[in-house]
């Protein structure tokens, strides 16, 4: 069966002395794997190449599992977890002599705890090992203003802010400040200072940090998801006041997140918020993950991004951001890409095999004429 050869393919390895859990960190790393699911009354799981599949290993028990996610826990992520039924923290696993980092979230499903990890980097790749577009380095050299990552859980946001931020210590002197929850890349420093404060264990929470962000004198700050009114007021803010700040929201497209970010507000609200994104937001990064076809990047991504221009801000000021998607075509001279340019982009250098990526576009009849050399852009509809 297939099923039999896939679990043969990904064995655990076992080392000696370890704790119980860590073997299945370390045969994500060893299968390099992205993500490690773990539930009762299933054999472990691991994503590679974009694709669940079981480790060679036994069904894990309701025993065995609380043992192992209450192991890794310390008294906070424990009271937070009985509060809340869901906790998030940072892990480390020494593999081979060098240590792995995974953001762990462990939860409560059905009666039952269950587990997913995502494995962090140990070097922060750059915009071209990552396959993002050139213009990301154009934006890395804004003074103040924010920029935001948009895209589902596991669409790879953290992974090119961190490649922003490693592009900034590399050729600025200035101060970076991140407020984390947990901490995932761990940066070494070049030419900038960088302070990482992890939510619960260097700063009680987001609210506070941001407090005391203001008294650190940053140049640039990553504050994280904008998820509810008051991350995002504070962000913006921070904007306003001479910072270039980076962070991420849940949306499908750099469009969407506009009225993804309207949603956060009651309607008296949105005027006002309107000019606040429109004259603050340097820019929209929308991106997905698709499995490759060149066996150099087990995964690439699609990227949109929508650059605040004139025209982009006069749209969001007067309602119009059904037209947003029309100024990001009309904008490839000035850096800006859809999904449809990106995926020809990506299939064009044999990244992205075409049935993968009409599979995932927004309009398969434009790319199919993108891929043709038709120009599918509208001049004049704005």
């Amino acid at each position: 069966m297939a099923t039999d050869k896939v679990e043969a393919q990904h064995a655990v390895p076992v080392t000696k002395s370890e704790n119980e859990i860590d073997k299945y960190f370390r045969a994500l790393v060893k299968f390099e794997g992205s993500d490690l699911h773990m539930k009762v009354g299933h054999p472990p799981f691991i994503r590679v190449r974009g694709k669940l599949q079981p480790l060679k290993a036994p069904k894990i028990t309701d025993e065995q599992m609380q043992r192992m996610c209450f192991g890794m826990m310390n008294r906070r992520t424990r009271e937070i977890f009985d509060r809340d039924g869901g906790c998030d923290f940072a892990y480390t696993v020494d593999v081979d002599g060098v240590e792995w980092r995974f953001r762990v979230n462990v939860l409560q499903q059905m009666g039952h705890m269950g587990l997913v990890a995502r494995r962090v980097n140990r070097f922060i790749p750059d915009f071209e090992n990552l396959n993002l577009p050139p213009v990301l380095e154009k934006l890395c050299q804004y003074d103040q203003g924010m920029i935001l990552l948009a895209g589902v859980t596991g669409s790879g946001k953290s992974t090119t802010i961190a490649s922003m931020l490693n592009w900034i210590n590399r050729h600025y002197y200035k101060h970076i400040l991140t407020l984390e929850d947990p901490i995932e890349f761990v940066f070494t420093e070049d030419k900038c200072l960088i302070n990482q404060r992890e939510i619960g264990l260097d700063v009680k929470d987001f609210s506070i940090g941001m407090k005391h962000a203001v008294r650190e004198d940053p140049d640039v700050m990553l504050v994280g998801e904008m998820r509810d009114e008051e991350t995002f007021m504070t962000a913006i803010h921070a904007a306003e006041t001479g910072h270039l700040v980076f962070g991420t929201i849940h949306a499908s497209s750099a469009p969407s997140t506009i009225g993804r970010i309207l949603d956060l507000f009651p309607q008296e609200m949105h005027p006002a918020l309107r000019s606040a994104i429109a004259f603050n937001m340097k820019a929209i990064i929308a991106q997905k993950l698709l499995p490759s076809i060149d066996p150099r990047f087990p995964r690439v991504p699609t990227v949109e991004v929508m650059i605040f221009n004139p025209t982009v801000r006069k749209l969001i000021l007067e309602e119009q951001d059904d037209k947003l998607a029309d100024a990001i075509r009309m904008g490839r001279n000035e850096g800006m890409q859809d999904f449809t340019m990106s995926l020809t982009d990506l299939v064009q250098r044999q990244l992205v095999d075409m049935k993968v990526a009409l599979e995932v576009a927004p309009n398969k009849d434009a790319l199919k004429m993108a891929l043709k050399g038709i120009n599918v852009s509208q001049p004049g509809i704005l």
